[in-house]
């Protein structure tokens, strides 16, 4: 298999996002417990990387038919012919058990977390997208897992507390308008699928006015850390600016409800969550100096 068909199987640049927000959670819970266990890091993410992956291909053998249907879709490895879809069943079985392996070693809850993820987003998330814009919901809690799970991975004994549920929460929110940014850029790509994924199902006034609603619903959501004592000001300030830019790309496309503004502000997501991970992160660091 070429390197080029197995980026388009495992969607490496979402896989990677995954991975990334998973791996700087991990790290903000291993300072937050006073130490790094880097093998268990590294353990995270070739794990999270093959879970992910494994999650990736299960949907993609699911919406085979679908994906030759849609131009950003029909040169994946299945649609196009290059791989059969029992190649891919074989491939995402035998990732997701690897996967699942090496996120189970660091704890029994890490293993649990990352098995119901790939149910979910698979079984759950990839049916309904023809079905009803409720999609998105139901997604976004497989989507907001990898924070969860990279901090649930740093503790020795596997816990949720509040700090996991923070970092669940700003992803959670975060990804609705991010994703319904996609869907309008992309809505005309989807129709040919059948998936309804803008909250009204059409690139209209309501469904501009809902994706602004969660811009304005991130800014407190992303200021949580600071205010429960988690972080500090840094944090504070960087969130309260990338929300208010986050904010404003979403007023601009509640204004002008066209495909331009969908894409700044689904360009905008792409670079807020980095930005308000790593300073969590960086944050922490300066505390414990």
């Amino acid at each position: 298999m070429k390197f080029s068909d197995f980026s388009k199987l495992i969607k490496f640049r979402l896989t990677f996002l995954v991975v990334f927000s998973a791996s700087i959670s991990f790290l903000i819970g291993s300072y937050m417990n006073g130490h790094i266990v880097w093998i268990n890091w590294i353990k995270l993410i070739v794990g999270g990387f093959l879970v992910t992956s494994a999650a990736n291909c299960f949907n993609e053998i699911i919406e085979v038919d679908l994906d030759k249907l849609m131009k950003r879709t029909m040169d994946r490895p299945m649609p196009a012919g290059r791989m059969t879809t029992g190649q891919g069943l074989v491939l995402g079985l035998a990732m997701g058990i690897a996967g699942t392996y090496l996120l189970g070693s660091l704890n029994l809850l890490t293993g649990l977390l990352s098995v119901f993820s790939i149910l979910l987003y698979a079984f759950a998330y990839t049916p309904l997208k023809q079905k009803s814009p409720i999609a998105v919901f139901v997604g976004a809690i497989p989507g907001a897992l990898p924070p969860l799970i990279g901090y649930v991975a740093a503790q020795a004994h596997g816990r949720i507390d509040a700090v996991a549920l923070v970092l669940f929460a700003i992803q959670f929110v975060w990804q609705f308008p991010h994703f319904w940014a996609i869907a309008w850029v992309l809505d005309d790509d989807y129709k040919l699928a059948g998936f309804r994924l803008l909250p009204t199902g059409a690139r209209d006034k309501p469904s501009a006015a809902i994706t602004f609603l969660f811009t304005v619903i991130l800014i407190p959501v992303s200021l949580l850390p600071t205010i429960y004592g988690y972080a500090g000001w840094y944090l504070f300030g960087v969130s309260l600016v990338c929300g208010l830019i986050f904010l404003y790309q979403g007023f601009v496309l509640l204004r002008k409800c066209d495909i331009k503004s969908a894409r700044q502000l689904m360009f905008g997501s792409f670079f807020y969550l980095p930005v308000v991970q790593l300073m969590f992160l960086i944050d922490l660091i300066g505390k414990k100096a």
